[in-house]
């Protein structure tokens, strides 16, 4: 497989991720054995329920005139930053 994705490995290189490739074949043996068209697929053993909490509208925590009067550059009442990936 290094051959084939053109990585220069070492001899002792090869014999690990051999071993570990043999672990990881291993286990994807074991989880075949027990997956089965009747067992549904799933991400989390436990169902997850959202725990976002809701949206409220607070008054600022800052002031934004003070925390802009701290930066380098403001503009329109935002940070002004340098110009990147030539947009407009």
């Amino acid at each position: 497989m290094a051959a084939l994705a053109r990585i220069a490995l070492t001899d002792e290189e090869i014999d690990q991720f051999a071993d570990e490739l043999s672990v990881i074949s291993d286990a994807v043996a074991a989880v075949s054995e027990v997956a089965s068209p009747d067992v549904p697929a799933t991400s989390h053993p436990i169902p997850l329920a959202n725990v976002w909490r809701e949206d409220v509208v607070a008054p600022p925590s800052v002031d934004r005139d003070e925390v802009l009067a701290m930066a380098p550059e403001s503009e329109d009442g935002k940070f002004k930053v340098p110009q990147i990936l030539g947009e407009e």
